[in-house]
C-alpha cells in the first residue's frame, strides 16, 4: 500500500489494516484550491499536518469545505520534497490513545505544496498568484515563536532580518519578509481584504505577527521599496486582520516504532526524515486526541465554517487572551518548560515516564500548575481552568503512548520563558507586591540554566536541544563548572534581569536570588540536581 492518489484507491488493502481513508474527493479539492484559493498556511510540520489539517480534513468530511489548504514552508524546504511531493500531498494522521489503541487516517486536506523561495522563479510566481486571488480568506501560521523574531535579545537586527530589509520584497528570504512581499502584491493586485491567524503557541500572538509585519514594512517604506498606501493597507484591521489565537495539542516528533507498525500494516516508505535543517518528519504524524483552537472571528474577507471543526471554539479577543493565558502561562506550558529541561538532566528520555515514575517531578509539575498558577489565573469562561488541568493531570501529561521527548521539551526556551514563567511572576508583584513565595517555578528557572550547562546530573555531557541562545548562554556559563560551586559568581544576572527574556527584572521581583541559589545547589556535584529538587518539593 502506498501513500499516493492512486495508492488510496485500493480501498480494501486500507480498510483491512484499520486505516480510514478520505470520503470525499481529494483531486477535487486540491484543484478547487489551486484554482481559487481560500485557506493557505505557512510553517507545514507536524502541529499542522495533524491539527490544522485535520481540522480542515473533517470540514471536508463534512461537505462545508470543498477545497484544502495551500501549504507555503518558509524554511525548510526539503520538507516539500520529502514529505508532500513524495506523497502526493497525502498525510497520515496516528491519535494515540493512553489505553495504547490507536485512530489511523488519511488525511487529503493539503491541496498543494509551495516553497516560499524568491529565488525559485517558478515557486515564487506561483506564491504570488496564491496572494493575488481575491478569493483567499485568511493565511494561518505555525512557524514557532522564533519564526516572528526580527531582533535579537539585545535589540539588534538578526542578520538574515538585515539583508531583507536591504534586499526587498523580490529577494525575501526570512518568513515575515516572504510575508510582506506577499501582501505588497495582493495590495497592488487590489487592496483585497485578508485574515493573517498566527496559530503559535505564543501570548497575544496575532499582534506578534502584527508587529513584525508593520514593523517590515515600516523599513521597507523608509528604503523606498513600498509605498504610503501600502503602509495605510497593513495598518488596517479592517482590511488586514490579525485575529489573535490560543492552540493546544501535544505533538511529539513522529514515532520510529509507529513508522515501524504501519509498515508492518502494509503502508509502504513510513520511515521519518531528518532534513539537512534537522527538521524530523515523516509522511505520518501522532499525537494526542484532544485538541483547543480558539479563534479571535475577525475575518474581513469571510472565512471557512471553523467553528464545525473538532475543538475548534470561535470568540472574541479578550476570551482568546484569557484561554491563551490559561494554557501558555499557567496550565501546560509552563509544567512542560519547567519540567522538560530537569528531565534531561535527569536522564528521563520521556516526559510522561518522568511524571509516572519520579514522585518528586509530579509534585514540582503539580506545584507549577495547581499551587502556583492556578490562584492567579483568569477563567475565560469557554473553558475551565481547573478542568483543563485535571484533564492534562488524569488523562494527558501520563499517556506514555505518546512518546513526548524532554528534549523537545526543551527546544528554544529562552524564547519562552518570558510567556511561560515571567506572566505569572509578574501576577504575583501586582496581587502581593513581590513574588517570593513562589517555588517550583524559580526551581524550574534554575533547571534551565543548569541544563544550559550541557552536563547531566551524573557528570557526563549531553547534546542541547536547539535554541537561538545556545551559544550565547554556554559562553556565559564557560566558567561555571559542575562539581565546583564556587566558579559560580555572577553569571546568572545579565540573564535573570534581562526584561527582553522575562518581561519582567526577576531580581525586583524578589526570585532572583532564590534561582540563583537553586541554581549553586544543583552544580554542587553528582545527584545534586536530584538531591535540590527532593528539597524544595518533597
Amino acid at each position: 500500500m502506498k501513500l499516493s492518489i492512486n495508492g488510496i484507491k485500493e480501498q480494501e488493502a486500507w480498510k483491512k489494516a484499520g486505516i480510514a481513508l478520505p470520503g470525499y474527493d481529494v483531486e477535487a479539492a486540491s484543484e478547487n484550491a489551486k484554482e481559487n484559493p481560500v485557506w493557505v498556511h505557512f510553517g507545514i510540520g507536524n502541529i499542522f499536518r495533524v491539527f490544522i489539517g485535520g481540522i480542515a480534513d473533517g470540514l471536508l468530511e463534512e461537505g462545508v469545505l470543498d477545497r484544502g489548504i495551500t501549504c507555503v514552508e518558509t524554511f525548510d524546504y526539503d520538507v516539500v520534497d520529502k514529505i508532500y511531493d513524495s506523497y502526493d500531498n497525502l498525510g497520515l494522521s496516528v491519535i494515540l490513545h493512553g489505553d495504547g489503541t490507536r485512530e489511523y487516517k488519511v488525511v487529503g486536506a493539503f491541496a498543494e505544496a509551495v516553497k516560499a523561495q524568491s529565488s525559485n522563479a517558478e515557486q515564487w510566481k506561483r506564491l504570488k498568484e496564491i496572494f493575488t486571488s481575491k478569493s483567499l480568506q485568511m493565511v494561518s501560521f505555525t512557524i514557532t515563536e522564533k519564526g516572528y523574531a526580527l531582533q535579537k535579545a539585545d535589540g539588534t537586527w538578526f542578520p538574515f532580518v538585515e539583508a531583507d530589509i536591504k534586499n526587498g520584497p523580490d529577494k525575501a528570504a526570512g518568513a515575515m519578509a516572504v510575508l510582506v512581499a506577499m501582501l505588497y502584491e495582493r495590495y497592488k493586485a487590489g487592496e483585497y481584504p485578508i485574515a493573517l491567524v498566527s496559530m503559535d503557541n505564543c501570548s497575544q500572538n496575532g499582534a506578534k505577527l502584527r508587529e513584525s509585519v508593520l514593523t517590515m514594512t515600516e523599513e521597507w517604506k523608509k528604503a523606498g521599496f513600498v509605498d504610503e498606501g501600502f503602509v495605510n493597507y497593513v495598518s488596517d484591521e479592517k482590511v488586514v486582520a490579525f485575529p489573535w489565537t490560543m492552540i493546544d495539542k501535544i505533538t511529539p516528533r513522529p514515532s520510529e516504532q509507529i513508522a515501524a507498525d504501519l509498515e508492518k500494516l502494509g503502508v509502504e516508505n513510513m520511515q521519518p526524515v531528518i532534513t539537512g535543517k534537522k527538521t524530523y518528519i515523516a509522511p505520518f504524524v501522532n499525537a494526542e486526541k484532544p485538541q483547543y483552537l480558539v479563534i479571535e472571528d475577525s475575518f474581513p474577507n469571510g472565512r471557512p465554517a471553523l467553528e464545525k471543526g473538532f475543538g475548534v471554539y470561535m470568540a472574541d479577543r479578550n476570551t482568546v487572551n484569557l484561554s491563551e493565558r490559561m494554557k501558555v502561562t499557567v496550565c501546560l506550558n509552563p509544567v512542560h518548560s519547567a519540567t522538560g529541561p530537569l528531565g534531561v538532566v535527569l536522564g528521563y528520555e520521556l516526559f510522561a515516564h518522568m511524571l509516572n515514575t519520579n514522585e518528586d517531578m509530579m509534585k514540582m509539575a503539580r506545584m507549577i500548575a495547581y499551587d502556583e498558577g492556578l490562584p492567579v489565573v483568569a477563567d475565560p469562561g469557554i473553558l475551565s481552568p481547573q478542568a483543563f488541568v485535571d484533564e492534562l493531570f488524569n488523562d494527558r501529561f501520563p499517556n506514555e503512548y505518546l512518546g513526548d521527548t524532554n528534549l523537545r521539551l526543551a527546544v528554544d526556551v529562552s524564547q519562552m520563558v518570558g510567556i511561560r514563567f515571567g506572566e505569572t511572576i509578574k501576577a504575583y508583584v501586582q496581587k502581593f507586591g513581590d513574588a517570593s513565595r513562589l517555588t517550583a517555578i524559580p526551581l524550574g528557572i534554575a533547571g534551565w540554566l543548569r541544563y544550559m550547562l550541557g552536563v547531566d546530573d551524573e557528570g557526563n555531557k549531553f547534546e542541547l536541544a536547539p535554541d537561538p541562545m545556545n551559544e550565547e548562554l554556554q559562553e556565559q556559563f564557560k566558567d561555571i563548572v559542575v562539581g565546583k560551586p564556587e566558579t559560580f559568581k555572577d553569571q546568572l544576572k545579565p540573564i535573570l534581569s534581562n526584561e527582553r527574556l522575562f518581561f519582567t527584572d526577576l531580581y525586583k521581583d524578589g526570585v532572583g536570588e532564590k534561582v540563583e541559589d537553586m541554581f549553586r545547589e544543583m552544580i554542587a556535584g553528582p545527584g545534586a540536581v536530584r538531591a535540590t529538587i527532593h528539597k524544595y518539593v518533597g
